[in-house]
Order: structure tokens, then sequence, then C-alpha cells
């Protein structure tokens, strides 16, 4: 990462999400790595980390974080939220983060909407192919495939 010159940063990033609810413990964040740790998407996603994000926008990074294609990652499972030693509400803040990239123009109003409905499919599919390894089947295979292949065509406004 670059320099981070806080001059250049909105100091009042933190405050602006800190105001809304569920978000109200979020600058209580020490960092100590709790929810990365515990997030199975930063399990599979170098990039994807939950400390991160709270850190840059705690320093004011509003563009870097409103513009960012992690924000879209989370798959919302709650563990960061449950296991938080000081409460910050990871997953509700992401929310809100999300909205505020919608509303202030960094993504379209649509993809809240699309990256909920992926979640949804990946947890069916989670599902579906674990009832495939349990009792194979070359019907629910076929049915399997797919779904994925109409999932990839699909495309995010």
């Amino acid at each position: 990462m670059d320099k981070i010159i806080l001059s250049e940063m909105d100091s009042n990033f933190k405050n602006e999400i800190a105001s809304q609810p569920g978000a109200e413990h979020f600058k209580q964040c020490f960092t100590c790595g709790t929810c990365t740790a515990s997030c199975p998407v930063a399990e599979v996603h170098d990039d994807y980390d939950p400390r991160k994000i709270i850190r840059m926008s705690i320093l004011g990074m509003k563009e870097e974080v409103l513009s960012s294609d992690v924000l879209w990652m989370c798959s919302r499972c709650y563990t960061c939220y449950a296991l938080c030693p000081q409460g910050v509400k990871f997953t509700d803040v992401l929310g809100i983060l999300r909205d505020m990239a919608i509303k202030q123009g960094y993504a379209p109003k649509e993809q809240d909407m699309q990256a909920r409905e992926l979640d949804k499919f990946v947890q069916d599919l989670r599902c579906q192919l674990i009832d495939q390894k349990l009792h194979p089947n070359e019907n629910n295979k076929k049915k399997i495939n797919d779904i994925i292949n109409k999932e990839l065509n699909k495309k995010w406004k």
C-alpha cells in the first residue's frame, strides 16, 4: 500500500459510519484480528480482510473503501459479529458501507440485491454439493452443472 497522508483523508468518514444504527461501536475496534481470523471469506480470498476495511475507514480512506470490490465479498455469515470482543458488529458496518457506496455513486443500486441473491445461490449450491457427495447421482450432478453454468452467464449491471 502507498503512503497514507492523513491530511488528504476524510477525517469525518468514521463519524459518518458510527452515526448509523448498528455501527455505534465501530470506532472501538482495536484490530485484534478476530474478525479476519474467523472469516470464511478471508480464509479463501487473500484480499478480503475485515480488520483492514475497518482500519481504512477509521483512517478516513473513504474513496478507497467505498470503491473497493471487497465490500461485496462478505457472505453475511455473522461469525465476525458474534466473536468480536469489542462488539463492532462488522456485518452491520459492511451493510452501511455498501449502502454508502451505492448512495454516493461508487456502485450501482442493484449491486446489493445481486450480492444477496448470489449469497443465497452459493448456500443452496453448497447444500446440493454436500448432498451429491453423500449420495452420488448423475441427474443431480447434471442439475448442479446446469445451475452453475446458468449463474456464470448472469451479468451484473
